[in-house]
């Protein structure tokens, strides 16, 4: 593009972005693209190749940078991340793979692509409990849940918080426990100063629109071993070896068994615009989380009714959204409550799925336990939900619009 062709794209994207949003709603994401992001992904079609390219390896290169990590790949979704971390744990050029009905544990509050990986890998998964506090894996539980069969730990961490990885980490490497981080909703969070999603065995990453940045879809998945990171590159893309350097000249070699979870260099050319915007994003949301939260107590009419989660010890959160626990009085009344809610056009949603051991593929997949009780995420799911935090200011009217409506809950009783 010359530059006059240039700037008449900037003009139009911008004369679309620059709308001004209804104050009188209040969304879980706004739009979470500017100029810069859609140029991006403009330029990629104007070259007429968006597949998977040099673009998606800058990508890559500049992830693993900014988290820390030896190795990152993308993929189309975080779910596929996932899968990829759970295959690659079983597959036979994995030295000390997992077998089958290897138990491995992983938190009742979490997304369904947490767990189906594990299933889907012939491992078993174990259900741990979670703490109210932090919305996280409760270590006591985890203690409690270990025997000689686990093998594995998925830790879920929720929403941009985590459990107190250090002590995470030591229960792992003293049970010889592999540790996977599904970060799909806490990217950019750190614990004393190290990423989340690198304190283990791999790391997973969603670019979902409403997460700390996106691509509009996609995932990373991040290592720190060469020979995982061969097997997660094979496992992408048919099984084949192509871009790993291989002494064998054919380009069609097949090493592997494999997928087909290739992301778009269309979509990894706006994850990378969107990445060197996300020190901004995550000051921006916990600026935003802050004012609603001051707003609501600063108001005549708080009395309590909320609590809300707050940052472990150590941890500097990358917010993805604002969890909220209603107080227990208004439990009967919460479905009404959010009801009201969203037909006021505050979208709301629980957090994550609730207690995951409620969902119907529970029953259907026979994975519950008899008499096994999860008290915490239960108490999630009955007290929880969570509103949006947008990447730029909330405006004031739209600030005082949403205190205005949860403060109603009071007339629901």
């Amino acid at each position: 593009m010359n530059t006059f062709e240039k700037n008449f794209l900037y003009k139009l994207i911008n004369k679309n972005q620059n709308k001004i949003y209804n104050n009188k709603e209040y969304p879980l994401i706004d739009n979470p693209f500017d100029a810069n992001d859609l140029m991006s992904a403009i330029s990629v079609l104007l070259k007429g190749k968006i597949t998977m390219a040099q673009i998606t390896k800058n990508f890559e290169k500049k992830f693993a940078k900014y988290v820390g990590s030896n190795y990152a790949l993308m993929v189309n979704s975080g779910s596929s991340a996932n899968l990829l971390a759970f295959f690659a744990l079983i597959n036979p050029k994995n030295k000390y793979k997992l077998q089958k009905n290897d138990e491995c544990l992983i938190p009742s509050l979490c997304w369904s692509t947490s767990l189906w990986p594990i299933i889907q890998a012939g491992l078993k998964p174990k259900f741990v409990d979670v703490d109210v506090e932090t919305l996280n894996i409760n270590l006591e539980d985890l203690k409690k849940k270990i025997n000689k069969k686990t093998k594995a730990l998925l830790a879920v961490h929720i929403l941009g918080n985590s459990s107190n990885m250090q002590q995470l980490s030591n229960i792992c490497e003293k049970n010889k426990i592999i540790l996977v981080e599904d970060t799909c909703e806490s990217l950019g969070s750190k614990f004393k100063n190290k990423s989340l999603g690198t304190f283990g065995r791999f790391g997973t990453y969603s670019f979902y629109p409403s997460h700390q940045i996106t691509s509009g879809e996609g995932g990373m998945i991040v290592c720190n071993k060469k020979e995982d990171y061969e097997i997660l590159h094979s496992l992408r893309a048919h099984g084949w070896d192509r871009g790993l350097n291989n002494k064998n000249n054919k380009s069609f070699n097949f090493v592997n068994s494999g997928f087909n979870l290739r992301p778009l260099d269309l979509t990894a050319a706006i994850g990378l615009s969107q990445l060197k915007k996300l020190e901004k994003f995550k000051s921006q949301r916990i600026s935003n989380r802050n004012r609603i939260i001051n707003s609501l107590k600063k108001s005549k009419k708080w009395k309590n009714q909320f609590i809300f989660i707050e940052p472990i010890k150590n941890l500097k959160p990358s917010w993805f959204g604002l969890p909220i626990l209603i107080d227990k009085k208004f439990i009967k009344i919460k479905k009404n409550f959010l009801n009201k809610l969203n037909k006021e056009k505050i979208e709301t949603r629980p957090i994550i799925s609730g207690n995951f051991l409620n969902q119907p593929c529970i029953k259907l997949y026979n994975l519950k336990t008899k008499n096994e009780k999860f008290l915490g995420s239960q108490e999630i799911e009955d007290r929880g939900f969570f509103v949006g935090l947008p990447t730029k200011k909330i405006s004031n009217e739209k600030l005082n619009f949403l205190i205005k409506n949860l403060l109603k809950i009071d007339d629901f009783i």
